[in-house]
């Protein structure tokens, strides 16, 4: 989205609005559209068809997740570009699933066995977290960036952590630390054994670059 300037606004500045004005599942539905459509287009062009196909991350609201008829629009797309679903895994908030647990554990359930994955994004944020976890069918697990950023000084952050990303472990997911700003943040991850990394240490947003 950009401004009056043709600036870009930051998702985390408008998506507060549209989820408050009731629009959130029309841009989670523009989204799903649009990338489908790339998707494909991609496909037809590109000249090298990778062994490991490419995996994006596509966040979801939890209004959408807890839509009945999202869950069914979505169902169509995937079986309008049945070569999509394989490269895709959807991220859902802790507070989302949370929310409408029955929905959500059927959502991941139904789209899975089209051969999607999840994240479950903000891990930890919930004073319940753990407690849940176990029935949450979900491929990766995102640690909250509240405990990333920091954890480098603060030794309870880094507890908590290092917690986490064992836990997810032992169940069998894949763990993803958010909100990785420093090289230093970056390295103490990796040291503890987190799989994946996402933050301005990586690289800044810009636009999905298709081939």
């Amino acid at each position: 989205m950009t401004d009056e300037q043709n600036q870009v606004i930051p998702a985390g500045e408008f998506i507060p609005a549209a989820e408050r004005y009731n629009l959130i599942s029309q841009i989670d539905r523009w989204v799903i559209h649009a990338f489908l459509k790339n998707f494909d287009a991609d496909r037809q062009t590109s000249k090298h068809q990778s062994a490991q196909p490419t995996q994006y991350m596509i966040n979801l609201s939890g209004a959408s997740v807890g839509d009945e008829q999202f869950l069914e629009f979505l169902k169509t797309q995937l079986e309008q570009h049945p070569k999509a679903a394989q490269c895709i895994c959807f991220g859902i908030t802790e507070t989302a699933a949370i929310s409408s647990w029955s929905q959500a554990v059927r959502f991941i359930q139904e789209l899975r066995a089209l051969g999607c994955q999840f994240a479950l994004d903000d891990f930890g944020s919930g004073m319940s977290s753990f407690a849940y976890l176990k029935t949450l069918p979900v491929d990766y697990l995102k640690i909250d960036g509240r405990f990333i950023e920091g954890m480098t000084e603060d030794p309870t952050k880094f507890a908590i952590v290092e917690s986490i990303n064992h836990i997810g472990h032992v169940m069998g997911m894949q763990t993803i630390a958010e909100c990785v700003s420093s090289i230093t943040t970056r390295e103490k991850l990796q040291d503890i054994g987190v799989d994946y990394v996402q933050g301005f240490e990586i690289s800044q947003p810009f636009a999905l670059q298709w081939s």
